[in-house]
């Protein structure tokens, strides 16, 4: 079963490396004074930590703080590194990352897309 984050709103990925140890409150907080967003207006935001094995999906639904957490047993996420930044991503994007694929597809030539 897979989850379609992109389904409830706009999703934002925030880079660099976040604690993963952070929970709902503090994760808000993060992105309310760091990026200036508001946490409680039904988009998604998500947050990776130092291994990028994982990552953290934040969502208001209008009742309550849901808290998302997906881990990949191969592999490793391509995660953008500005911790000054965040990034709205399309739904292809998010739908790249669930697969942990990359966000960016990386031309190796004109006839061909492949992930990096």
């Amino acid at each position: 079963m897979s989850i379609q984050l992109s389904d409830l709103g706009q999703v934002y990925l925030v880079c660099g490396k976040t604690d993963m140890r952070q929970g709902i409150d503090s994760l808000a907080y993060l992105v309310k004074r760091q990026f200036e967003l508001d946490p409680f207006s039904g988009q998604v935001f998500l947050f990776c930590g130092g291994r990028k094995d994982c990552f953290k999906a934040l969502y208001w639904d209008g009742q309550g703080f849901w808290l998302l957490y997906k881990r990949f047993e191969n592999g490793k996420l391509t995660w953008p590194n500005d911790e000054h930044e965040v990034k709205a991503l399309t739904s292809e994007q998010v739908d790249w990352l669930m697969k942990g694929f990359s966000i960016s597809p990386k031309i190796k030539s004109t006839k061909s897309r492949d992930f990096y």
